[in-house]
Parts: structure tokens; sequence; C-alpha cells
């Protein structure tokens, strides 16, 4: 007997426009905690975050937050800082829920974001003499 496989669409894969508007609420709940809260780890405490992006699941219980230090290129402080927001992010989560009005508030997962690193890498990669070259012919 054959069974009925039901074939993923490919818009089934990207998010949807309600996925979109709550990670674009959360984003903007997140900065404004990162900027007015104090924190009790010292790796956090005086650290400017930046806020790149927040995906989250179908049933918004869980969020992936992906986070920088502000103007810092070093992948290790990046990591670091993404270690220890996930520390701390039972209480950043307890700060959310009091600023978002959402059924449930999303379980936190902080990761570090490289894509700023990648961008600036692409761009030297692009000014350099001998791509310009190539593009200008």
């Amino acid at each position: 007997m054959a069974r009925n496989r039901k074939r993923q669409d490919p818009a089934a894969l990207e998010p949807s426009q309600r996925q979109l508007r709550a990670g674009e609420l959360i984003r903007h709940a997140l900065t404004d905690i990162m900027m007015r809260e104090e924190f009790r780890d010292p790796d956090l405490n005086g650290a400017n975050i930046t806020i790149g992006e927040v995906r989250t699941s179908p049933d918004l219980k869980h969020a992936n937050v992906f986070c920088s230090p502000l103007g810092e290129t070093d992948p290790n402080e990046q990591d670091r800082l993404a270690k220890a927001l996930n520390r701390a992010s039972s209480f950043v989560r307890i700060k959310l829920g009091q600023r978002i009005d959402m059924k449930f508030t999303p379980r936190l997962n902080f990761i570090a974001d490289h894509s700023y690193d990648e961008a600036s890498h692409m761009d030297a990669i692009f000014n350099s003499p001998e791509v310009k070259r190539d593009l200008d012919d």
C-alpha cells in the first residue's frame, strides 16, 4: 500500500508573517531591555549589545536571538557575549514577558552574530585592486 507523503512546499520553510511580526516585536523589546537593565554578570555589565535578528519557531515558544557587541569584531568576544546572555536568559525572559503582549513568552537562545564580520570581509574583497580591475573592464 502506497503511503501519502506530504511534500514540503518550499514556501513552508520560510517564516510566516506571524513569525516575522513576533520576531520584530521581541527584537525591539530585547533592545530596550539591553539598554535599560542592569546585569549582575560581569561579562554583561556595561556591555553595548546589538540584536541583529530574532527568529521564532512556528509555535512562537522558542526564539533564536542573533546578538553581537557593538563595534566589536573579535569572534571570541562575540561568543563570550552569547554565552553570558544564555546564562542570563531566564532574567531576560522575565523582563521580556513584562514588555510584550503575547500568549507565551518564548524561551531565548542567544547566538553570536558573525554576519557583520562576513559583510565587512566581502566588502574588503570587493574593494581590493584585483577585483576592482576586473569589475572596471
